[in-house]
């Protein structure tokens, strides 16, 4: 299916869709722990392998572990990994739920579980998840109170019902000379929880060595719609007029929203400074990411997005995790306007970026 527009489609809940969708997202679609290479001047990554490894083969189809009547465990049974950008933290946690396959785990980021619970409610999330060996949680976030508080509590009801959890944490680069890793507020935030988790560090660079690069050249409004209008499976909408569809759609249904889209424009840009908006589209920009699918934003330029005091405040880490998203989305719609240039379309006018 093509959208002209995303603010015309009104995806109903479809909850066996939603709970299909808790697999690993196509971006780690070929995420596997054989294809996982490790840094050899970081030992920790291969320890941290050989330790996930020997986790998922505790848990075979021929033992069928999580159908064993459940108990409490003393010694701690789950994982969490943790470390900076670029180490490899979602490869193995998405390897890990493809060796396992969707009957045994089921897969998503700290965001899209609370989202679940919000679509479905507590109970129901809870019963679902309960039937599965392990619960793979990707970017456990620490900046939103009454989620994480909600969160832990649910840890703590599965792993007492015998369901392991692995976990990857959220660190920002720069916080890599402070606190070197999540793990300490991690430990604090779920408090009587922590000793459940086994920890895993994992160091080393980026190994994409991607830069965060907010200085793509800004496009106008008629570049943008040009592209659009000569591509398949594309939309346009102004920022405000999606920013204002998406108050209208769960968050839990915007990777519906994203269905049969292979590009995404978006005119008249502008600076946003409200959370509410922002954080909705942070929730969008993590979806195009786990989809791959390009974007181009139009008359600003990504360093602009998000006002100086969002970039400031709680969700901090959310705004930056989304514009270097939005850096490499960006890239890619560019090599799509690269392309249809060298075909004779002159679509590369614009203005750069201060």
């Amino acid at each position: 299916m093509a959208y002209d527009s995303l603010t015309h489609t009104f995806p109903p809940l479809d909850v066996n869709r939603l709970l299909q969708d808790h697999v690993p997202p196509p971006q780690f679609a070929h995420a596997r722990l054989e294809n996982y290479r490790p840094n050899q001047r970081h030992p920790s990554q291969q320890e941290a392998l050989n330790r996930v490894e020997s986790f998922a083969e505790q848990i075979t189809p021929q033992r069928r572990l999580w159908t064993l009547p459940r108990r409490r465990r003393r010694a701690p049974d789950s994982l969490y990994l943790d470390g900076g950008y670029g180490v490899g933290k979602t490869h193995l946690l998405a390897g890990l739920a493809h060796r396992l396959g969707p009957e045994a785990a089921t897969y998503g980021t700290f965001v899209e579980y609370t989202h679940l619970v919000g679509a479905l409610g507590y109970n129901h999330t809870l019963e679902h998840l309960q039937a599965k060996a392990v619960v793979c949680i990707d970017e456990f976030e620490l900046d939103d109170p009454g989620d994480t508080l909600m969160m832990s509590r649910m840890i703590r009801e599965l792993t007492d019902a015998g369901v392991r959890v692995v976990a990857t944490s959220n660190t920002q680069p720069e916080a890599l000379g402070q606190e070197r890793f999540a793990a300490e507020d991690f430990q604090r935030e779920i408090q009587s929880l922590a000793h459940r988790f086994e920890i895993l560090a994992l160091d080393g660079p980026d190994y994409r060595a991607r830069h965060l690069n907010l200085d793509l050249p800004t496009k106008d409004n008629d570049v943008v719609a040009r592209l659009v209008h000569g591509s398949t499976h594309a939309t346009l909408d102004s920022l405000e007029d999606l920013v204002n569809h998406l108050a209208q759609v769960h968050p839990s249904r915007y990777g519906l929203l994203l269905d049969g889209v292979d590009l995404v424009g978006v005119t008249n840009g502008y600076e946003v400074d409200d959370d509410a908006l922002g954080l909705r589209l942070v929730v969008l920009v993590d979806r195009l990411y786990d989809r791959s699918i390009p974007v181009l934003i139009a008359n600003i330029g990504l360093g602009e997005l998000f006002s100086p005091r969002l970039l400031r405040g709680g969700y901090r880490k959310k705004y930056s995790r989304a514009l270097s998203r939005l850096a490499a989305l960006t890239e890619l719609a560019h090599h799509r306007l690269e392309s249809v240039s060298s075909k004779g379309e002159a679509m590369l006018g614009g203005t750069q970026a201060p």
